[in-house]
């Protein structure tokens, strides 16, 4: 299957989803697996990953009932509050579903850069595995030291970092970046999302070659079969439309051979969720 590793769907409020603010206008309407489907198929894209949107045990709910109905939503990466005593119960609710394939919070809004290594998030994110579930790292580059501590401790644990960890593309910033994200990729029990690039360059006006120098460090870093490629829409529609955005890796992983394009635009997205 070919699979868009990262997207999402939501049901727009302005007090649901407070993160859609001024200039991100585009956002703030409904976005639902029907308005998905079109842009998957003319792509040749057999289905997707949602991720959640918002901090909310209710919304992975939802976002199972929506897969249920739209066999296109391959599996689900919800939220649970891993800090909470009732982590257990919420996961084994969630995990009774196989369509839910991994847990993420937003780490990024977190003030504290060492947000992973608290022990009630530890103790929480220690319960995935028993589950079978995956966990979803979505990091700015400065949070990527306490990330690399984070999944030594836990070898046994898959994890994904989404977006490349967010490089400052728009800004040119590479070398601590790098410097991390080769650290993170020594760990045999970490992937990473070809993702949400074009959000972290310069929104309007980027081009294909702006995004060059970072996909090098991450094929060469993590190479095919620990890559895959997510679209991050709708939040890419900031920045570029579906198209335009999917034909990024597209034609860059071009070069790569048949079985390793496989890899990076399907195949390692279904071994890591164990889609079906």
């Amino acid at each position: 299957m070919r699979i868009d590793s990262h997207q999402h769907f939501w049901n727009y409020s302005a007090a649901e989803y407070p993160w859609i603010g001024p200039g991100m206008e585009r956002l703030a309407r409904d976005y639902l697996p029907e308005d998905l489907a079109p842009l998957l198929a003319a792509e040749g894209i057999h289905g997707s990953v949602a991720v959640q949107a918002r901090q909310s045990v209710a919304e992975s709910h939802w976002l199972l009932k929506l897969a249920q109905a739209h066999p296109l939503v391959k599996g689900v990466v919800g939220w649970v509050d891993l800090r909470s005593d009732r982590v257990g119960d919420d996961l084994h609710a969630l995990a009774a579903n196989p369509t839910f394939v991994g847990v993420r919070h937003v780490v990024q809004d977190e003030p504290d850069p060492r947000f992973v290594l608290g022990s009630d998030f530890g103790r929480g994110l220690r319960e995935l595995h028993q589950h079978g579930l995956t966990y979803d790292l979505l990091l700015y580059p400065d949070q990527l030291p306490a990330a690399i501590e984070l999944v030594g401790l836990v070898p046994e644990q898959p994890f994904v970092v989404d977006h490349l960890a967010k490089p400052r593309i728009a800004a040119g910033e590479i070398e601590g970046w790098e410097r991390d994200l080769r650290a993170i990729a020594r760990h045999d029990n970490v992937c990473c999302k070809v993702s949400g690039m074009v959000t972290e360059a310069a929104r309007r006006g980027w081009k294909p070659d702006d995004f060059t120098p970072y996909l090098d460090v991450v094929l060469e870093a993590f190479g095919p079969a620990r890559l895959m490629v997510g679209s991050d829409w709708p939040v890419c529609l900031l920045a570029g439309e579906y198209a335009d955005v999917a034909a990024i890796p597209r034609d860059y992983f071009g070069r790569l051979s048949a079985d390793e394009q496989a890899q990076i635009h399907g195949g390692t997205a279904t071994r890591f969720y164990g889609l079906t």
